[in-house]
């Protein structure tokens, strides 16, 4: 019996109400997802790990939809590798995946959290719609060893299993020379010779990249994530069999990005793209602890970008914000406040946290920055329109501005009452959890205000 979940219109029907209107035409708040721009940035992607010669693992979570998920994997026959962040992504994927499988496309789905057990039958019965070899898991505690063991027995079939390392972020994960917790490893081993689960090698997630601003402290971190995978493998080789190939996946989007640094046409010969570079050879080629190594990047975000994305300035030959970042939200302005009844010109814009999210940015004060295709400044002073601040159902829309400096003499706000306003989110990932489906619009067919399809989210976990 499948799991209750919110109650989503048939495709059809959404199609048959949204597909061919403007974006202004529809109700408001609404996500816009802008197709040319997500399959742009997936392509990049694909040509920068495949030009390395890396594996790459698609996280799914920031759009949770079957179209986005086709263009993160690109065509071919090559591995279907995912993570999901809930089994409510598996659910909604389920048609996808079978066709891929159906075409001799082997299937790695990692849920992407150590595995709770109220989710082990679950993910099991989903294992075994999909085939064996289909499921991974992550584990940094020995008990979770018994979840590994259970899934086996319900899916009749061995999951396969990362060790979870802790390479700064502090979020999950073992330290890299700690990594044999109470025996975690050799356990681990004996399950694997019982068939009760297969070691596919050492995974690290770390965002210590959202706070950089520049590709060469993106591409240090992205350095620094496989060295304390590598100081893992080094620590514990005597514990993993010699004959055993391991995967060393890492990532996060911004430091997973700095990579297309190294395959631009000019090609980055900076010192610290010199520095990635070693490393990266270090795990496909150096044989650490005497083990045989492969590299395995993971990312997600990369896919729609985000205000937050793209002031890490990771991609040396990334656009503008208004250019590159897919996903946008168009609210209305319920009220204008230009004639001095504050201490600043304002504008009230009924969309709030719960339709933008309220997620900081560190590079700006603002919960979402307005696109200057909804209005025409008096001169072009570089100055930008910005959410202010935030409520539930509303928000304040206002020039952005110094801490202090004296906001009483900034121009009018060029906007009007009843107009709409589209709003680069701070986190993308979040935005669009906020809505069921994204309305589609393809800037590369000249009208990206034109609803040429829609997507519908996984929902729900």
């Amino acid at each position: 019996m499948a799991i209750p979940q919110r109650h989503t219109p048939p495709i059809e029907e959404l199609r048959q109400f949204y597909v061919g209107k403007s974006i202004h035409d529809v109700p408001k708040p609404a996500v816009i997802l802008d197709r040319a721009r997500v399959d742009r940035h997936c392509q990049s992607m694909l040509r920068a790990v495949k030009t390395l010669g890396l594996g790459f693992r698609a996280h799914v979570k920031t759009h949770k939809t079957i179209e986005a998920t086709c263009l993160q994997i690109g065509q071919g026959s090559g591995d279907v590798k995912l993570i999901v962040s809930t089994l409510a992504e598996v659910d909604h994927l389920l048609p996808l995946l079978k066709q891929y499988k159906d075409a001799g496309r082997r299937l790695d789905i990692l849920y992407g959290l150590p595995l709770p057990r109220s989710q082990i039958s679950r993910l099991a019965s989903l294992g075994s719609e999909l085939g064996q070899g289909s499921i991974s898991v992550l584990i940094d505690h020995p008990s979770q060893l018994e979840s590994v063991k259970a899934f086996s027995q319900h899916a009749r079939f061995p999951a396969k299993v990362f060790l979870k390392v802790d390479t700064g972020y502090h979020r999950a994960g073992l330290p890299p020379t700690a990594m044999n917790k109470n025996g975690l490893i050799e356990a681990l081993a004996q399950l694997e010779a019982n068939s009760e689960a297969e070691l596919l090698g050492l995974y690290s997630h770390s965002s210590l990249s959202y706070k950089d601003s520049t590709a060469e402290q993106a591409m240090a971190n992205l350095e620094g994530e496989i060295q304390g995978c590598l100081d893992a493998v080094n620590a514990h080789a005597h514990l993993f069999a010699k004959d055993k190939e391991l995967v060393v996946s890492v990532g996060a989007s911004p430091q997973v990005t700095a990579i297309e640094n190294l395959v631009n046409p000019q090609g980055d010969l900076s010192p610290a793209a010199e520095s990635l570079c070693k490393s990266i050879q270090a795990v496909t080629t150096g044989k650490p602890g005497g083990l045989h190594t492969k590299l395995e990047l993971h990312a997600g975000v990369y896919s729609i970008l985000d205000m937050q994305q793209v002031s890490t300035n990771s991609r040396r030959e990334l656009g503008s914000f208004k250019d590159e970042i897919a996903i946008s939200i168009i609210a209305e302005v319920c009220s204008i406040y230009n004639d001095k009844e504050r201490s600043q010109p304002e504008a009230l814009v009924a969309v709030g946290c719960l339709g933008l999210g309220r997620e900081p940015c560190a590079a700006y004060p603002g919960w979402g920055v307005i696109s200057q295709s909804s209005y025409k400044a008096d001169s072009d002073t570089g100055r930008r329109l910005i959410i202010d601040r935030i409520s539930q159902e509303h928000s304040i829309a206002a020039w952005e501005h110094t801490e202090h400096e004296d906001t009483s003499a900034l121009p009018p706000l060029p906007l009007q009452v009843g107009q709409d306003v589209i709003i680069f989110p701070n986190h993308a990932c979040v935005a669009g959890a906020l809505y069921g489906w994204y309305l589609v619009v393809d800037s590369s067919e000249g009208d990206a205000t034109k609803i040429v399809d829609v997507w519908v989210r996984a929902s729900g976990w």
